[in-house]
């Protein structure tokens, strides 16, 4: 996924809006919106403001043809580099797992819910207040 596809789908699963974004950006939304069509080349500057609009990581952003992410980093003025590997389907394969957790938790709550709605029935016929 290239880096305007990945700002348009991190966009998307915010559920904000091209116009949302842009304002948080401070610019045109035609400015954003050829971002995220690629017709416009982002400096780091932008690309590190579009990062911490969306509370990521600028290394989640950057990414090579090849899916690799590069991550970089300084660390006591020691360059740091470090190319590790991501490709779109084990993001994929996380993000639905993780989403069968939660479903899996919603489903344990509702269970809870209803178990509690008849000991509280219960309570209330012996209490007579039912």
């Amino acid at each position: 996924m290239s880096v305007h596809e990945k700002i348009r789908f991190i966009r998307q699963l915010k559920g904000w809006s091209q116009e949302e974004v842009a304002q948080k950006l401070e610019m045109s939304t035609n400015g954003y919106g050829s971002i995220e069509r690629g017709d416009t080349d982002v400096n780091l500057s932008r690309l590190k403001q579009i990062a911490e609009v969306f509370d990521i990581r600028l290394s989640d952003l950057v990414e090579a043809e090849n899916n690799q992410v590069v991550n970089f980093g300084c660390e006591q003025n020691h360059s740091n580099w470090q190319i590790s590997t991501h490709s779109a389907e084990s993001q994929l394969h996380s993000l639905r797992t993780e989403l069968e957790k939660m479903q899996l938790l919603l489903a344990q709550k509702d269970q809870e819910i209803l178990y509690l709605k008849e000991l509280n029935e219960l309570l209330k016929q012996r209490t007579g207040g039912g």
